[in-house]
């Protein structure tokens, strides 16, 4: 008997008249305006300007975007180039399937080149956004129970996720691995957010702290879901991708202490002094004494003529 559960939408789709209302692109699109507000508030905080993390936003977002899409096709392919598969669904985005490794690596590609347009350092630019992205990848998993999607195994706990059935699914109740990312990344917000401010993190270390921490949790979350995935080892590929990063963030954070200690004491420049410098460095420099001496003859010979 069926006591308690999570319900499913009937449809993902919300029709404002001739509009449709995607739940997935929905829960993406505020998870984007999340991230942009609250690591606009912590580059602030941390001495930058206001708008600067829009402004490079502008930049990381369509790249991460197309990363996170790039990831899944390549690694899922099989669902869109296969036989009986219509290859136009790959660029699909709204029916679901971002990957999240493809999504922060070319992501950090836009950000790098508006970081380097603006002259930023982008490890700094990384650590203000850090709890940033994991509030917002919290908000965009809730785009998975829209499309019925990415659950995991069946089971009769009492938050266990309902899904009806449909194309690629049966109907029964199933661990909701899109609640448990999403509580996850909160509490990986939250984790960066006590480090920082306890330990001064800088030079990136806020962000592969991030990175790391999200790892751990995706490795025991991604074990429980039951979505068509490669294997490798027995490993689903998602878990082997969680074990490198979780290592090459780790390294990082150890490495980079001991080389760049601290915390960067000025993220962005000035520009009002960029601008001063050349001016000032344009005027001539005070004439020698003996050229001041040389000037005053000439002048007196000319007044005696």
């Amino acid at each position: 008997m069926e006591l308690a559960y999570i319900p499913s939408p009937s449809s993902g789709v919300l029709h404002l008249g001739p509009l449709p209302l995607r739940g997935y692109a929905f829960c993406i699109i505020i998870g984007v305006f999340v991230a942009v507000w609250y690591g606009g508030k912590r580059w602030v905080a941390r001495g930058g300007k206001a708008g600067t993390v829009a402004d490079i936003a502008v930049w990381a977002v369509p790249f991460g975007l197309v990363g996170g899409r790039l990831y899944h096709v390549i690694t899922d392919y099989q669902l869109y180039f296969s036989d009986g598969e219509d290859w136009v669904d790959a660029f699909k985005i709204w029916e679901g399937g971002l990957g999240i490794w493809g999504a922060i690596a070319l992501g950090a590609v836009g950000a790098w080149i508006g970081c380097r347009r603006r002259g930023i350092p982008l490890p700094a630019w990384a650590d203000a956004l850090a709890p940033a992205i994991a509030f917002a990848q919290a908000i965009g998993r809730w785009g998975n129970w829209f499309n019925q999607e990415l659950y995991g195994k069946a089971t009769d706990v009492p938050w266990a996720l309902k899904i009806s059935s449909g194309p690629n699914r049966e109907a029964g109740l199933y661990h909701p691995t899109f609640l448990y990312e999403s509580l996850w990344c909160v509490g990986v917000a939250l984790l960066v957010i006590w480090a920082d401010r306890r330990f001064k993190l800088g030079h990136g270390r806020a962000f592969a702290l991030y990175v790391a921490a999200y790892c751990v949790g995706r490795f025991w979350i991604e074990y429980l879901r039951v979505d068509e995935a490669h294997h490798i080892l027995g490993l689903r590929l998602n878990d082997w991708t969680a074990i490198v990063i979780f290592a090459l963030a780790v390294t990082y954070i150890v490495i980079s202490s001991r080389v760049r200690p601290g915390r960067e004491e000025v993220v962005e420049p000035d520009e009002s002094a960029k601008r001063v410098a050349p001016e000032r460095s344009s005027e001539p420099e005070d004439a020698e004494p003996a050229d001041r001496d040389a000037d005053a003859d000439a002048a007196d010979a000319k007044t005696t003529t």
